[in-house]
């Protein structure tokens, strides 16, 4: 495929415009996230349940829809080659904004604001969760009102990264320009209810329960959004999600719906709702932390600086570990159709998922404990826990509260104690665990375990801003207020190296041979192990039309077009 095909693959083609119903003729909407939003500032955790109820109110220039291809949003189209918005030599992509566009307040949207964006993010005190999306770049100015200029530093064949899908929204720089650098977390007003371009505003907020929202009555489509008024209510499990809008009709929507797969189809035999389903890149992951999370170890726990985990800092062990797992019998008990075993940390497409790392699938138990006796692991006092110098082996496994995640550290708890090992398991609500709080010890970020489950994905088909997470700078520490995605602390010059590759690799079969390079270095480190491919699932009521399933963005990322079923 050559250069221009590849850059046309993202779709040119405008969202459908017309309407359903008047604009918000169909009343209210009510939408259930089992995991509750702590803010509505995805710059300030980059997960879904904050990312996703930001998208209501923030916008990016472009999304990706249901199929993975880049649709304009803010901006009136996709730039190329061919209509002059990238530059030959690729260093340089200019968006147009769309005429017109008002913030919620009624102010105008500029290309300042775009300015101020990227500079709130990459700020060097920030610690702001989506600094992967500017990679690379090394200015962003406006050339006018609504002319966006973003420079690279190295010709950037997939320039389509930078305020690209709901991770990496354009922000206010009225609103937001008190809140930069250490001040990102501090700003409670902002970060509750920030002025957007959405279809609609924040009414209300009240962190870890709910967001209401009502129409923007500044959205550039007049016909739209077609519901007058949207709650998003947190907390309760997927169960409890999934009986709210399959068996009650409490919501119209529910989120993510990781339950037993035979539960879920009794309960769309209520004939209420329906499971909506979708395959993307989501991989459930295991992480295993590469630092040391002694308590002992005050602000250095789970820290570069606080040394090498005295158990995982051997690969051999890791290994071992992650060999023990019989991932096949968990996607067939646990998921059923809804998940497939995997070894990729990119699953998904095709063109970017290695076929090296096939086999792990299958456990290999006996392989798994010669390793440990290799690593010097034997159990010498026969109590069925292997020991070295006096230290067992015995480990802390930490995941969000959800009864198929509890299943699957049971089954896990039960493989590592065939091979000799001692697992004590935990499980944290999701709203502590996948929150932003920067005190709160009990966040994915902070790892202050010693294994860590939960699931993860790339936005968009193309994987180079994902795999950048794993890259050195990507570790969370309190110099960066824990954030980053690089939560088992991996760090390797040659993963950076290719990483810099990707973002000037412009042939498609170099894009997809770098990330598998990328994909089989960090499993081979054993630092994380890939165990189910996903599918997506949520519900929605039969009363529910325009909804459009997406595993490349938001779920909600089309919320304008949802409308009462007539």
């Amino acid at each position: 495929m050559t250069k221009t095909a590849f850059l046309l693959c993202t779709a040119l083609a405008a969202l459908p415009l017309a309407a359903q119903a008047e604009r918000g003729a169909d009343g209210d909407l009510r939408i259930h996230y089992w995991q509750v939003a702590t803010h509505l500032n995805p710059y300030l955790s980059g997960i879904a349940k904050e990312v996703e109820a930001a998208s209501l109110v923030l916008e990016p220039l472009a999304r990706f829809d249901e199929k993975g291809a880049l649709v304009p949003w803010l901006a009136e189209s996709i730039p190329t080659v061919e209509n002059g918005g990238l530059a030959a030599d690729m260093r340089k992509i200019t968006w147009k904004l769309r005429e017109g566009l008002l913030w919620s307040d009624g102010s105008a949207v500029t290309a300042e604001d775009a300015v101020f964006t990227w500079g709130y993010c990459t700020h060097p005190n920030a610690g702001c969760a989506a600094l992967a999306m500017f990679d690379g770049v090394t200015d962003v100015v406006a050339v006018d009102d609504r002319t966006i200029e973003i420079s690279f530093a190295e010709p950037k064949p997939y320039p389509y990264v930078p305020f690209v899908s709901s991770t990496a929204p354009i922000l206010q720089a009225a609103q937001f320009k008190d809140c930069t650098g250490e001040r990102m977390a501090q700003c409670t007003e902002q970060n509750f209810r920030p002025i957007g371009t959405g279809p609609y505003k924040v009414d209300e907020f009240l962190t870890n329960d709910i967001a209401v929202y009502s129409i923007n009555p500044h959205f550039r489509f007049a016909d739209k959004p077609h519901f007058a008024n949207v709650s998003i209510k947190g907390g309760g499990d997927p169960a409890g999600a999934a009986r709210a809008v399959l068996e009650t009709g409490e919501v119209d929507y529910a989120w993510n719906l990781q339950i037993a797969p035979d539960v879920l189809a009794a309960m769309a035999g209520r004939g209420i709702g329906d499971p909506v389903v979708d395959y993307g890149a989501a991989v459930e992951f295991l992480f295993f932390n590469l630092t040391n999370p002694d308590p002992a170890l005050g602000e250095a726990r789970s820290t570069v600086q606080g040394g090498d985990h005295p158990i995982l800092g051997d690969i051999r062990v890791r290994q071992a570990l992650s060999m023990a797992i019989d991932r096949t019998e968990l996607a067939e008990v646990l998921y059923g159709d809804l998940g497939r075993p995997t070894c990729n940390v990119v699953p998904a497409p095709e063109l970017y998922a290695s076929t090296t790392t096939a086999g792990c699938e299958v456990a290999d138990p006996a392989g798994a404990m010669a390793l440990l006796d290799e690593a010097g692991w034997t159990d010498t006092d026969g109590d069925g826990i292997r020991d070295k110098d006096g230290r067992k082996l015995s480990l802390s496994f930490t995941t969000s509260t959800n009864s198929v995640r509890q299943d699957t550290q049971m089954l896990i708890q039960q493989w590592w104690s065939q091979i000799g090992v001692q697992t004590e398991l935990r499980n944290v609500a999701a709203s502590v665990y996948f929150g932003g709080d920067v005190g709160n010890p009990d966040t994915r970020q902070k790892f202050f375990a010693d294994v860590q489950m939960y699931t993860d994905n790339s936005k968009g088909q193309d994987p180079e801003a994902f795999l950048a997470r794993w890259t050195c700078k990507g570790i969370p520490s309190p110099a960066n207020q824990w954030q980053g995605s690089n939560v088992q602390r991996f760090c390797d010059p040659a993963f950076d190296a290719l990483s810099d590759q990707f973002r000037s690799a412009a042939s498609l079969e170099d894009r997809g041979r770098i990330s598998k390079e990328m994909n089989d270095l960090l499993v081979n480190s054993q630092s994380i192990a890939p165990l189910i491919h996903r599918g997506n699932v949520s519900g929605k009521a039969k009363t529910l039309a325009g909804n459009r399933m997406n595993s490349w963005d938001s779920q909600i990322w089309n919320i304008m077009d949802w409308h009462r079923a007539k």
